[in-house]
């Protein structure tokens, strides 16, 4: 939870307000007390979405589907007011982590436990149903973990069939990933989409992993409406349970059980009001989260609103400890792990007087990275680039403090960044983190430090989207993956005069690379009209590539792009030289390096790359190539000047929120750097309202007398 700002308001709708729960574009969700001591989750619209009358309709109407729904299994409605200048909705809070925290700190559930929550979520969704109502993004976000049971919580989207004409034409509500397939097309939602989101929240909650996988959002909902699921071994080990998930994820409407089939089919006992049924180190982390309870604070005055504060000399009521006792479940903190123990030792840690204040603290700056997997170069890069940038800030002898840096290795496994997060995470002196190194190391953390407010900013985890992961704390400091395809076909297309764009996309690569071809393909009228392309896709594992090049070819083709792996562009390289091929050639940058330099050889020259990284020749980052050199005796790899960079921004940050000699908050960090433009070594950083870059700025390469030579900045497309 982070501190009330100076604008927000004391009190909402008979409610104290006690903190901020999450902030978005739409609004606020406070965490407020009633004066009887009950908590709740104020959900408060932004007044210039109130000013819009269907959105104030629309609003007023989830209100009453809320307080409809009622089921031991979905959040409860304790108030709302869609007439205020800014309307709210209060529902009952629950002291527990989302299904996507848990399974992102702890790994999946075992099968039982999924099995109970399957039934606990379509008894939820069944009486919804009946009462003619869709959620429409049920999702592991979505669902709270209590001391008495699970909560299917934000009907923030949720609508009757009778006032689908609120919804704009073609929008597409949900989230990818648990999106249905006739949703992801645009149709209308249906009861059925529920169960297909509930299908597909129940594999990932055995699996720690998205059945549909990741990547763009054209990507996974591709997959979605095309593909099969992969329920991975965990599930396949239940044949029962593997049979069930896949009629929930059906193609077909249709063909999926009803919400009451499902629960029917579901063979256990609901999750009743304890947490028996899931393992102990979620137990624990609910009775932690329980356990907080009693350090909640009085009201703070807010700027906003000063009359609502408590008069000078008085402080706040605030509930007894036995009054929060009782709120979590009877008691249940005490014997739940040691959550209280945990709280109180916390708790005491910064009085006046102990050992833990009396010592100096750290001012840290985390690495998570893959420092031991198959992307340890690029993670060592990184942590190098880290490292020197701390030191350089500490070289001066008027710094306001000292840095050290705290890293993490998952080894580039995602079964292993939400324990290398969690470490970072438990340090208190820790403001923010570089990294992870990779798109899969992204989901399992995001959750962790978006509940811990600590800002997470990567400069290679490129990917698009990462489906149901919390954003609130990640930045994206490299430009996405998908903007790749803008930076080649304004090179190629519009400087260097393709006209006919052979675009050979090889499965081999991942995800993205194939996206990037894909978007090529869909754009490339928008940089000269007249321009075509020609495509072909190649299966994962093909190795015989001569008669796809012979008929590209034939095709009439005046420029390549080809995505897939090192040794396929090699071959592609290679055939495109002994056809005598001497126009525009390009690949996608993640075959860019030594392995396609060494098995191409001559047929390499003239090669283009266009890169989300500068590179140790960039004269932009000579800076860091010469304090590479003193400080490691070598040049640095790719990354490490996008490292270098990100991490003067965290520090520009915190220096500028440690202004008057105050040590600042996580929340505080994150909340500067989400503002201004901070000018790095090759480029601004500037993040939009998703906390991406803006200006997906991509860098060009060409392969000269056998290496990979440094050209400067890809042409940029013009704003507007």
């Amino acid at each position: 939870m982070e501190p009330l700002h100076p604008s927000d308001p004391s009190r909402i709708g008979g409610h104290r307000l006690l903190g901020r729960l999450g902030a978005g574009g739409m609004g606020v969700v406070y965490l407020g007390r009633t004066d009887d001591g009950a908590l709740a989750a104020v959900k408060v619209i932004r007044a210039e979405y109130a000013e819009e009358a269907d959105f104030r309709a629309r609003f007023r109407r989830e209100a009453e589907i809320a307080a409809e729904v009622d089921s031991p299994w979905a959040v409860r409605v304790t108030g709302a007011d869609p007439d205020a200048t800014e309307p709210w909705l209060a529902t009952a809070f629950v002291a527990g982590p989302s299904l996507a925290e848990a399974v992102a700190a702890h790994g999946p559930l075992p099968l039982r436990a999924v099995r109970i929550l399957g039934k606990a979520m379509a008894q939820a969704l069944a009486v919804m149903h009946e009462q003619g109502l869709v959620h429409r993004d049920v999702k592991p976000g979505n669902v709270l973990l209590g001391m008495d049971g699970p909560r299917l919580i934000d009907f923030g989207i949720a609508r009757g069939g009778e006032h689908t004409a609120l919804t704009s034409a073609g929008a597409v509500l949900g989230t990818p990933g648990f999106l249905p397939p006739e949703q992801a097309e645009g149709r209308p939602a249906e009861p059925a989409g529920d169960v297909f989101s509930l299908g597909c929240l129940l594999a990932y909650a055995a699996t720690g992993r998205l059945p549909f996988g990741t990547g763009t959002v054209d990507a996974v909902l591709y997959r979605t409406v095309h593909d099969e699921p992969d329920f991975g071994p965990e599930v396949l080990a239940d044949p029962e349970l593997t049979a069930l998930l896949r009629t929930c994820v059906a193609k077909h409407p249709d063909i999926r059980p009803g919400a009451r089939e499902l629960d029917a089919a579901l063979t256990e006992d609901t999750p009743g009001e304890g947490t028996d049924w899931l393992p102990d180190p979620v137990v624990a982390t609910i009775a932690e989260r329980a356990a907080a309870l009693l350090a909640l604070p009085g009201i703070d005055e807010t700027v906003a609103d000063p009359d609502a504060a408590p008069a000078p000399g008085t402080a706040a009521p605030a509930p007894s400890r036995r009054r929060f006792l009782a709120l979590a479940s009877g008691g249940a903190v005490l014997a739940a792990g040691g959550g209280l123990a945990a709280w109180l030792a916390l708790r005491d840690q910064d009085k006046p007087g102990t050992p833990a204040a009396d010592a100096p603290r750290q001012w840290v700056i985390g690495v998570h990275a893959d420092l031991s997997g198959p992307q340890k170069a690029a993670g060592q890069a990184q942590e190098r680039g880290v490292r020197l940038a701390v030191d350089a800030f500490n070289s001066h002898e008027d710094k306001p403090f000292t840095l050290t840096v705290a890293t993490a290795d998952d080894a580039g496994k995602a079964d292993r960044s939400a324990a290398a997060a969690a470490g970072l995470i438990a340090n208190r002196d820790l403001f923010a983190v570089v990294g992870p190194t990779g798109n899969d190391s992204v989901i399992p953390c995001l959750e962790l430090y978006g509940e811990s407010s600590v800002p997470l900013v990567t400069v290679s985890a490129l990917a698009t989207t990462f489906s149901i992961t919390d954003r609130r704390s990640f930045f994206q400091s490299c430009p996405i993956s998908s903007a790749q395809a803008s930076a080649v076909n304004l090179q190629l297309v519009g400087k260097q005069g393709v006209r006919r764009m052979g675009i050979l996309s090889d499965r081999g690569g991942d995800t993205d690379t194939w996206q990037a071809a894909l978007l090529m393909g869909r754009t490339i009228g928008i940089f000269a009209p007249e321009a075509t392309y020609y495509g072909r896709v190649v299966p994962r594992g093909a190795t015989d590539l001569a008669p796809v090049i012979t008929d590209l070819l034939a095709h009439g083709i005046d420029g390549v792009f080809y995505t897939g792996t090192p040794a396929g562009g090699a071959k592609v390289a290679g055939l495109l030289a002994a056809a005598g091929f001497r126009g525009p050639r390009a690949a996608d940058y993640t075959i860019a390096g030594p392995e396609f330099l060494g098995a191409a050889g001559q047929a390499a020259e003239g090669w283009q790359f266009f890169t989300p990284y500068t590179g140790p020749e960039a004269p932009e980052v000579a800076e860091v190539t010469r304090a590479h050199r003193a400080a490691y005796g070598s040049a640095p790899d790719i990354w490490t000047a996008e490292a270098f960079d990100a991490t003067r921004l965290i520090i520009d940050r915190l220096v500028a929120t440690a202004a008057g000699g105050v040590r600042p908050t996580r929340a505080g960090l994150l909340a500067a750097l989400t503002q201004g433009t901070f000018r790095g070594l090759a480029k601004e950083y500037t993040f939009n309202e998703d906390r991406q870059l803006k200006g997906n700025m991509y860098f060009m390469h060409r392969v000269e007398g056998g290496r990979m030579r440094y050209v400067g900045p890809a042409v940029q497309p013009v704003a507007g």
